[in-house]
């Protein structure tokens, strides 16, 4: 019987990110910092399966925040009148072998191409609604989308976008870059996702492994604030240069002029009363 102590990297990925499922016994999820209340309204999700975030079979899950009202508003008080809405912010968390389908064969072919960076690279593969999403460390952004693009087995051909994130409460990892890849050779789709500090909003560019990203990462830089590190030329592409902030991000003041409309004049979103 082989030691398990003794596996390889590219066994411990294979085996998914936070180990096997088979011969383990079920673990209650593990909540990190779970806000005040969370743990009722999980709960609840767990009454209505329908509005469950998190994948069967996770062996972790991440509640970064409880959004409250209908647009989480702060600071100015709910202006929606569904102030007593509580919904914690959850994250799926890493999805246990097998993944189902060809996701193990792009798991593996992976891994292989990878050789001993695949542990390194791979933070967690989350399956999840039938999608796949494989979690990067940003140092091996490029080399890893490289190997997808050129394996002959894999062959994600195509970045059709570059999509940013901003989660305000996920301390360290306030930034999420998301990349969506297709492979018209195999009629697959994946998903990368790379995710950086605030203080710290940089990631490789890819542009030079798929050049479609180009627009894309500008706009990712104009609405978000993440620095794509290597783009040929970064710059706002909806915004004026010299736009105070990004308007994406959830810190960032709603804004709003008046409006009036037959007579009646409604206020900027964030000069309107509390409704009770």
């Amino acid at each position: 019987m082989t030691d398990p102590d003794a596996r390889t990297d590219d066994d411990k990925l294979r085996a998914g990110s936070r180990g096997e499922a088979a011969g383990t016994a079920k673990q209650e999820p593990k909540v990190g910092s779970t806000p005040q209340g969370a743990e009722r309204d999980l709960g609840v999700q767990e009454e209505m399966p329908e509005n469950t975030v998190v994948p069967a079979g996770a062996d972790s899950l991440e509640v970064i925040a409880v959004r409250e009202g209908m647009f989480g508003v702060q600071g100015s008080g709910d202006t929606s009148g569904y102030g007593g809405l509580r919904r914690p912010v959850v994250m799926p968390g890493a999805s246990p072998r097998p993944y189902g389908g060809w996701f193990d064969e792009v798991a593996d072919r992976l891994a292989d191409g990878l050789g001993a960076d695949a542990q390194a690279a791979v933070e967690k593969v989350v399956v999840h609604r039938g999608e796949m999403t494989i979690h990067l460390r940003r140092e091996h952004l490029v080399t890893t989308a490289q190997h997808l693009r050129d394996d002959t087995g894999l062959r994600f051909e195509v970045c059709s976008s570059v999509s940013g994130v901003h989660y305000p409460e996920d301390t360290g990892r306030e930034l999420h870059a998301a990349y969506h890849l297709l492979s018209m050779t195999h009629n697959r789709r994946i998903r990368l996702e790379v995710s950086v500090p605030d203080s710290d909003p940089h990631i490789p560019s890819v542009v030079a492994v798929y050049p479609t990203a180009d627009w894309h990462e500008r706009e990712a830089f104009d609405f978000f604030g993440i620095v794509f590190d290597g783009h040929p030329s970064l710059t706002r592409i909806l915004m004026p240069d010299d736009w105070p902030g990004h308007p994406q991000r959830k810190d960032y003041p709603l804004g709003g002029i008046p409006v009036e409309y037959k007579g009646a004049t409604i206020p900027p979103p964030d000069t309107r009363r509390t409704y009770g």
